[in-house]
């Protein structure tokens, strides 16, 4: 059987659980914590990136789809402002783990809503075709977000 989009995101996912619950038990102010934030930085970055492009976008274009990828989006929106926050504090700093933990809660709710709720109500509008096609997109996109953020 051909992978789906579905398939793709969940790696993607239990990436991104796995870099988070390592990020909040790093030590503060250790070039490990450094390293690790890094990573969750880019992989959330490259994740949705290439999640908004090929799922997002085409739930847009349909009806069914609308209010769940709006709301889908908007907490991207909230998960990119906290990787800012995260980047203008000491990494040292009790303020840090606390956003630090305010972003693994506020990833942790979406993955989960995305995976019981939102990846329903696409199954219903996306065609099999279409879910293997965008899978493929879809990594081929994550893994060039992935390097071009690396780089930057």
């Amino acid at each position: 059987m051909a992978e789906s989009i579905y398939d793709a995101l969940r790696e993607s996912h239990e990436i991104q659980r796995a870099l988070l619950r390592k990020l909040l038990r790093s030590k503060a102010g250790t070039q490990a914590r450094i390293a690790l934030f890094t990573q969750v930085r880019i992989e959330l970055a490259a994740h949705e990136a290439a999640e908004e492009r090929y799922l997002y976008a085409p739930m847009l274009m349909d009806d069914m789809g609308l209010m769940s990828t709006r709301h889908a989006l908007h907490e991207h929106h909230e998960i990119d402002e906290l990787v800012e926050e995260l980047q203008s504090l000491a990494p040292a700093g009790a303020a840090w783990i606390e956003k630090a933990k305010e972003l693994s809660h506020e990833v942790h709710h979406h993955l989960r809503e995305e995976e019981k709720k939102f990846f329903q109500v696409s199954g219903k509008v996306l065609s099999a075709a279409q879910k293997t096609k965008l899978a493929k997109q879809y990594r081929r996109d994550y893994q060039r977000m992935h390097k071009v953020l690396a780089a930057a």
